[in-house]
């Protein structure tokens, strides 16, 4: 697409979308006008830094701003203008009216090209005393000073929401010595992953005195004198100093609807591969619109940073190449969060998920050492992973622990965008050495159980609850008397082959271990003897 030395190119929003799209339309063109209209005094910050800039990790405020408006003019030549926010689209003229939030000054800048980045708002319900000041969200670095200077005399908080940046506010908010409680809807934390993968993270909640109300939501909230009152669906009433509001985002998709630009059910800005919204010039990125999902071609809305980054640059470069550009491939909606000594996330498609849109698939849970065993500092990782039936295509996967989480989750999201399968995680060759991994990694070792499902050679039960009434443990004696296995029977695995007597063939057995790999080896020794055998997934380490 040919750029004429008067091409002018408005982009309404800065922070990860817009100011990524503006870069890169600069390092195409030394010649196109850019200008980028943001809201808010700051046009590119860490959003995702903010909750450790108010618990102190990050104690420098300044860390936080990427870029300032006079770091863009210098280093980018961009027109920045900060408190400027675009009131109305005119799709006729191809003219945006915008008004100074300070002055009041209003007028209208023309584009060749528009691109919309204005992000998600937090999703504020309406109810009774929800405008009390001493309830916040976290939204940009105005809202960081307001929780921070608020925080300092508060003592009781209550963190409504219990996804990544409610659990990341709890954890931070304890850090600096505050009383917090998580309130969540759902009867887990993190319910964007499967209920079983979040129980570490409970734990570790409860563990350092944050008590977790789940399955409950809010109801009300009311002025309580020098404390405010929240009302919880259950009848269940507690008071705070300080609440956070954590309970999802919606897209600022006011302008695009008033424009008439296509939206899906939720108000997300629908677009094509290259970004563009149903106006061909008019683009939309990041948190507002929705893009194709890369597995299984449906769409999705991904609200995180990274999506929102490169799809600023696939608008960019479709601006000044056409369909040369790049197309972008889609969100797989990789994501990570740490709970003190503890991490867990997920990439691609969720077991619970899976079930809601109907789609079959397997499953299978496995744990490993997050590097060699025998090596100081190894931690269990705890993996599971989701794949198709049919062609054995990888899914989706989760992982938690204490160590290298980030690093597995990382393999599954390449793994995912290169359509690998069950077979080919046996087979990948990653990086050993003992500080660093084994030599049959974790992630290999879920191809091995994968593929060992489909052989037959694995036949799972996923809960204890599935089991039957045969249930043998074949961890160490020592090991079972101090964490029992309810109702089970305990063979030692080096004993087994010696007390297959013991064993009722009528019935199935299911054997359990500590981390769910010896219990396979029992269930081979089983089958191989007649035994209808199963071995439970993930282990007493994942069951108990």
């Amino acid at each position: 697409m040919n750029t004429s030395p008067s091409h002018t190119i408005v982009i309404i929003g800065g922070v990860a979308g817009g100011a990524s799209a503006a870069a890169r339309a600069r390092r195409h063109s030394e010649t196109a006008e850019i200008i980028l209209l943001e809201r808010g005094p700051d046009v590119s910050f860490a959003n995702c830094g903010l909750p450790y800039h108010i618990g102190g990790e990050i104690p420098d405020r300044g860390e936080l701003a990427v870029q300032t408006p006079q770091s863009l003019r210098a280093l980018l030549r961009l027109d920045v203008r900060t408190l400027t926010e675009a009131t109305a689209i005119d799709r006729a003229n191809k003219t945006v009216a915008v008004r100074h939030v300070v002055t009041g000054e209003t007028q209208e800048i023309s584009y060749d090209q528009l691109i919309l980045a204005p992000g998600a708002r937090p999703l504020i319900p309406p109810m009774s005393g929800i405008h009390d000041p001493r309830i916040m969200t976290l939204r940009n670095l105005q809202d960081t000073d307001r929780i921070k200077a608020a925080a300092e005399t508060a003592e009781d908080i209550l963190v409504i929401g219990g996804g990544f940046i409610g659990l990341e506010m709890a954890e931070q908010l304890h850090h600096i010595g505050k009383k917090v409680t998580i309130i969540e809807r759902n009867p887990q934390v993190l319910p964007q992953m499967d209920r079983e993968m979040v129980r570490p993270l409970e734990k570790s909640l409860r563990d350092h005195g944050i008590p977790l109300i789940l399955g409950d939501g809010i109801a009300s909230f009311a002025d309580s004198g020098d404390k405010i009152a929240s009302t919880l669906s259950s009848g269940i009433m507690l008071e705070a100093d300080l609440i956070i509001l954590s309970i999802g985002v919606q897209p600022e998709s006011g302008l695009a609807k008033d424009a008439g630009l296509e939206l899906n059910s939720r108000g997300n800005i629908i677009v094509n591969p290259w970004q563009q919204t149903s106006d061909p010039a008019i683009y939309a990125v990041g948190d507002v619109c929705e893009t194709e999902d890369p597995i299984l071609h449906t769409r999705a809305a991904i609200p995180l940073g990274g999506p929102a980054n490169r799809q600023g640059r696939t608008a960019a470069d479709h601006i000044f190449l056409g369909e040369k550009a790049q197309r972008y491939p889609g969100s797989l909606g990789t994501a990570i969060v740490r709970v003190f000594a503890h991490s867990a996330g997920l990439t691609g498609w969720t077991e619970k998920r899976l079930k809601l849109a109907g789609i079959p698939y397997q499953t299978v849970t496995v744990n490993a050492a997050s590097h060699a065993s025998y090596y100081p500092g190894s931690e269990t990782v705890t993996l599971k992973i989701l794949w198709s039936p049919e062609s054995g295509r990888l899914l989706g996967a989760q992982a938690v622990g204490k160590d290298g989480i980030d690093k597995r989750l990382d393999i599954i999201a390449t793994a995912l965008r290169g359509n690998l399968t069950i077979e080919d995680l046996v087979h990948l060759e990653l990086a050993y050495a003992p500080p660093f991994g084994s030599a049959k990694d974790v992630v290999n070792i879920a191809g091995f159980a994968a593929t060992n499902m489909r052989d037959g050679m694995l036949l799972p039960v996923d809960t204890l609850a599935d089991a039957g009434e045969q249930i043998i443990d074949v961890r160490p004696a020592a090991t079972a008397a101090r964490q029992p296995v309810p109702g089970a029977k305990n063979i030692p695995l080096l004993e087994l082959r010696g007390r297959l007597s013991e064993i009722d063939r009528s019935k199935p057995v299911f054997t359990i271990c500590q981390m769910g790999k010896t219990s396979y080896f029992a269930a081979r020794i089983l089958a191989n003897n007649g035994f209808d055998a199963r071995s439970i997934l993930g282990g007493a380490h994942h069951q108990l």
